[in-house]
């Protein structure tokens, strides 16, 4: 295995809200990393829980974890671009404050991206319920990933994604309520393909958002971003829509 410079500082960026039931579990499974040379930027949405408390007392104890609070609730996609913004790191790996890592994620990507000189990455990921408990759901991370097959659908998960500043930049994602993070691997998938780790290496917890009801809710944000976002025309905004619906029915009802 090639070994990774330890001076590569990833920045690990996970918004916040009213996520005291497991940022415990989440800030621990970042300091359990095998690759030390971290920092965890958690940018509260404006809790009204003791979110910021339990982060304190981890910051306390580890200067690698930084606090932000937003002076206004203002959704996911504001906090992790102000995370993003903060961020001193070479990479960007994101972490929403209700997963978890394996110790070896960040080890075992930024390994991989190094041997195959890849600049934007993903990997497969378990399931869990609320409760932490594991279901029988791996979401195994594809080969690789195109802009072109991506406009399909969204197939990585934002738990396991990493990118390479040195070679992007600093990329934000858009002023959308929902499915912000798709739109930023859309972006990013603009210059370079992204490559799947098909090694689990984080844990996603499903929760009433993973309802396949709500998965439907959530086509006007796609339509938003293939026409607002991504400006594709109105035939290829409908064709994207009705794609995704039809995906969307099979893992319904297969």
């Amino acid at each position: 295995m090639v070994e990774i410079d330890k001076d590569f500082l990833v920045s690990i960026i996970t918004p916040v809200y009213n996520s005291e039931k497991y940022l415990s579990d989440n800030i621990t499974s970042v300091q359990a990393q095998t690759h030390s040379n971290w920092e965890h930027i958690l940018v509260d949405d404006c809790s009204r829980d003791n979110s910021e408390t339990l982060i304190r007392s981890f910051q306390e104890k580890d200067t690698r974890i930084k606090y932000h609070r937003l002076e206004k609730n203002s959704g996911a996609g504001i906090a992790r671009n102000k995370a993003i913004e903060i961020a001193k790191g070479n990479y960007i790996a994101f972490l929403d404050s209700d997963d978890t890592w394996y110790p070896a994620k960040l080890e075992k990507q930024l390994n991989f991206m190094k041997k195959n000189n890849y600049h934007f990455t993903f990997s497969s990921y378990d399931k869990m319920d609320g409760g932490g408990s594991l279901i029988n759901a791996v979401v195994r991370a594809k080969r690789m990933v195109s802009y072109k097959s991506a406009l399909y659908k969204n197939p990585i998960g934002c738990l396991t994604v990493m990118y390479d500043v040195g070679f992007f930049g600093k990329q934000y994602m858009p002023s959308i309520r929902k499915r912000q993070d798709y739109a930023l691997w859309l972006k990013l998938l603009k210059k370079s393909n992204a490559y799947g780790l098909d090694e689990v290496l984080s844990t996603y917890r499903i929760g009433n958002e993973s309802i396949s009801s709500n998965k439907f809710k959530l086509l006007k944000y796609e339509w938003q971003i293939y026409r607002e976002v991504e400006g594709l025309s109105l035939p290829q905004s409908i064709f994207y829509t009705v794609s995704a619906i039809i995906l969307k029915l099979k893992s319904y009802f297969w």
